[in-house]
């Protein structure tokens, strides 16, 4: 089954949601008022050293600081040699006043008061690190170093030896993480992007120069966070509403992703635009209710079931419940694991997260439970664990996204 990537701009805010069958598999929002995005490059000053963080606060751009934790140091040493930090104090590596090139590890919204439901917001100094990456829709260029990788998603031995013994023969890719989704992607392809990402590393150089902290480079945004992540997928078309977003768009395609430029399909809306329907092509495709719904504490399972989400400031907590159906207790773990893995995936959730399964009778089904919950979320593009089953019999998972949660975001761009 094809998907379909459905862009929409509001308030300035970006929409993009990636459509498959008529249900959500992916949902990304850009709120106007993103204070630093993922993936953002900077030329930043050193302003203080703290000792008892062994950290180091930095201005990123005259407005925004940012937290440098030491293991997220990178030294290029004579003979190209890379140090990393953490060896020693990081006062050590960095002084006041010095200039450093950092890379945003997460987005950062401005700070709000809690509202009336009493959900988390995010609130967090951004945190940042000198492992300085660019991300591309099949590969990632890491210039801190010259070894080629494979990213952890590809799992089967003989494959990765294959894969790097073909990444190492090609001269033009030094540096570079292949991602799972170009596993089987023509080699010319991978070349025009090692070649892409090179040459715009090589174009910042000049202005990582100056004491005048500022950003270099913008983070993947929703569209191109959208369309890599799916990387690996059949796309039927992109649907966009503003010619703004098309030549964005297409100008992104055109680099990343050529084969796409063609499904790029401009959809004309009305010109009176009502609250109810501002995101006019959402509604065309009928999938207004599904976003509601994610803003909801439960979620329904196909077999009558349900799920209920808690989130804390410390971790979220999943309930697994059973309805009138007659499933065994390990049926209905499984069928809502899937469910569980899909809204983890599109409310953005992050952290600890604990999931309460109906009991099974013994470890032969829990190793089965473990399994299908590692398959549902190999598709996430974050950085999904699964921790085990505590001797309370939950589950425990972490769960490393690159922005701020869906409810945060969602306030962020409608105010």
């Amino acid at each position: 089954m094809a998907l379909d990537i459905l862009i929409e701009e509001l308030d300035g805010s970006l929409w993009v949601a990636s459509v498959e069958d008529n249900i959500i598999r992916g949902l990304e929002v850009d709120p106007q008022s993103e204070l630093v995005r993922w993936g953002s490059i900077y030329w930043a000053r050193v302003e203080r050293i703290d000792a008892a963080l062994d950290a180091a606060w930095v201005n990123l751009d005259g407005e925004n600081m940012a937290l440098l934790h030491n293991a997220d140091t990178r030294f290029l040493q004579k003979g190209g040699l890379l140090r990393k930090g953490g060896a020693e104090p990081i006062g050590k590596s960095l002084k006041e006043g010095q200039m450093i090139a950092v890379q945003a590890k997460s987005g950062v919204l401005p700070a709000e008061e809690e509202d009336e439901e009493d959900l988390p917001v995010e609130t967090k100094t951004a945190k940042v690190s000198m492992d300085i990456t660019i991300q591309g829709r099949y590969m990632i260029y890491s210039p801190m170093s010259a070894q080629n990788r494979l990213s952890t998603r590809i799992k089967d031995k003989k494959l990765r030896r294959q894969l790097l013994k073909m990444l190492n023969s090609i001269d033009e890719i030094n540096g570079c993480i292949l991602r799972a989704s170009a596993a089987y992607t023509q080699t010319d392809i991978l070349v025009r992007e090692g070649k892409i990402l090179s040459a715009m590393w090589n174009g910042m150089q000049e202005h990582f120069a100056g004491n005048a902290p500022a950003l270099i480079m913008d983070g993947p945004d929703a569209i191109q966070r959208s369309i890599s992540d799916h990387a690996g997928r059949l796309v039927g078309g992109i649907q966009l509403t503003t010619m703004d977003i098309y030549e964005h768009t297409e100008e992104w395609c055109e680099l990343f992703a050529p084969d796409l430029v063609t499904k790029i399909e401009p959809v004309e809306t009305g010109d009176d635009i009502s609250v109810e329907d501002d995101l006019e092509l959402f509604d065309q495709r009928g999938i207004i209710d599904q976003i509601e719904n994610l803003f909801l504490p439960y979620a329904i399972l196909p077999g009558g079931g349900n799920i209920i989400l808690q989130e804390t400031a410390a971790l979220t907590a999943i309930d697994i419940n059973r309805g009138a159906d007659t499933q065994s207790n390990l049926a209905l773990n499984i069928e809502a694991i899937d469910v569980i893995a899909r809204q983890i995936r599109l409310r953005n959730l992050g952290g600890i997260i604990i999931i309460d399964a109906l009991k099974m009778k013994n470890k032969r089904e829990q190793k089965k439970l473990l399994e299908a919950l590692q398959e549902a979320v190999d598709r996430d593009p974050c950085t999904v664990q699964v921790h085990g089953v505590t001797n309370l019999g939950l589950i425990e998972i972490t769960r490393k996204r690159r922005t701020p949660g869906l409810h945060s975001r969602f306030m962020s761009a409608l105010d």
